[in-house]
């Protein structure tokens, strides 16, 4: 009898969690319809078709790199947009920056920084489940059945550039420079984009449209993703002198005072302290190793992996838990010793890596390098950046300004 009471038991609850599970797959699959469809008369197609929840819980990785402008992010992207089973988008978050900004009236606010953040945050997602569609929000003008030729900085992607989502003339391996990207690939069609993505194992994608670590948390703790963020940070020094070389109106104060020795009264100190508060307070988070980020958050430094590039990227791979594909490693043999003067596009990633990380020590002059090294104390010495004490040290290259850190990966 006791016997027969079990057994009646164990039928009821298996036929419970049959019932459970047919009840949760029927919702995900009729009520989980792809997002940007619906303007296609789509509206009605499951989301099986394109990346899902249970697609995102593969071991599909999804990387993140967390950069600022002239701290080496574009040869760091390079990095994964030569491997060929990742598909890796060039800051696809200036398309955000550029719709919300000119409807903020409040500047920078603290709110209009939330609506920017939760944008981004939103687009970021999408992307990792290659929903290219969702990136149209935020296109002007918007494309027209999902093609369009105002993807910022297109040719920055090797996928975009090569088949199939470009058929340009040529041999079948032929790989488009950027400016030929744009010119021979036509319109972009999002949607052969996305498939590209899908059959890739890996999506990377590089921004340097966000602050913090922190401002990625909702990302990190998704479950639908597997976010892995590398934080590529430089000695705020050298991203001062770059910026000034780089971007010469809006850094012309800075160079006045290069060239004149007499700091100007209007200076904008921000272009310089942002920069180091927002290392400071993302480096202080990542150091903490907090849960959330365990086994999701790696500190890069540049100057690290100018010095030995190949040791430095089979770490980062190492981290990410993908084998290095052959052709990163050629790419890497073809672009960290070459000649600098191939380099001069603003954007460009051919040069000799390791005299790079030190250019800024004479591009600007000991007061300048004072002043920075005041402002930003703080995240210098987090870092392991030297201060430089005297004009002579500063101009003496075999004295070193960067300490032997190991920045191990939180896992």
């Amino acid at each position: 009898m006791q016997c027969s009471w079990k057994a009646v038991l164990l039928l009821a609850l298996a036929s419970i969690a049959i019932q459970y599970t047919a009840i949760r797959t029927f919702t995900a699959k009729s009520f989980h319809t792809c997002p940007g469809l619906a303007e296609a008369g789509l509206a009605e197609r499951l989301c099986e078709e394109t990346p899902t929840f249970a697609y995102n819980l593969s071991r599909k990785t999804h990387i993140l790199i967390l950069a600022t402008t002239r701290s080496g992010s574009s040869f760091v992207g390079q990095l994964f947009n030569q491997h060929l089973d990742v598909f890796y988008l060039f800051e696809p978050l200036y398309h955000v920056q550029n719709t919300l900004i000119p409807r903020f009236t409040q500047g920078k606010s603290p709110a209009d920084r939330r609506v920017m953040l939760g944008a981004s945050r939103d687009l970021l997602r999408s992307l990792y489940d290659c929903d290219l569609y969702f990136l149209e929000n935020y296109i002007k003008p918007p494309p027209v059945n999902h093609t369009t030729d105002r993807i910022f900085r297109r040719g920055a992607s090797r996928v975009l550039c090569s088949r199939p989502v470009c058929d340009p003339p040529g041999s079948a391996d032929l790989v488009l420079e950027e400016g030929d990207c744009v010119r021979k690939c036509g319109l972009l069609n999002l949607t052969v984009a996305a498939e590209a993505c899908r059959e890739r194992s890996h999506v990377a994608i590089k921004t340097v449209r966000v602050p913090e670590v922190n401002d990625l948390r909702a990302l990190v703790e998704d479950p639908r993703l597997n976010l892995k963020v590398i934080q590529l940070v430089r000695d705020p020094r050298g991203i001062l002198a770059s910026r000034s070389e780089t971007f010469r109106d809006t850094y012309r104060l800075w160079r006045l005072w290069y060239g004149t020795g007499r700091k100007p009264y209007n200076l904008d100190v921000t272009q310089l302290t942002t920069v180091c508060e927002d290392f400071s307070n993302s480096v202080s988070t990542g150091l903490m190793r907090p849960p959330w980020l365990k086994g999701k958050y790696m500190l890069v430094r540049y100057e690290d992996l100018a010095r030995n590039p190949m040791k430095k990227t089979e770490e980062i791979y190492g981290f990410l838990g993908i084998p290095l594909d052959s052709h990163v490693a050629r790419w890497i043999q073809n672009n960290t010793r070459g000649d600098p003067t191939l380099g001069k596009h603003k954007y460009g990633t051919v040069r000799n890596s390791a005299a790079t990380a030190e250019k800024w020590r004479f591009r600007l002059s000991y007061d300048i390098v004072a002043f920075a090294q005041n402002a930003c104390q703080r995240v210098l010495a987090q870092l392991g950046y030297k201060m430089a004490k005297s004009e002579e040290e500063l101009k003496n290259p075999s004295i070193s300004l960067v300490e032997g850190r190991d920045f191990r990966p939180f896992s």
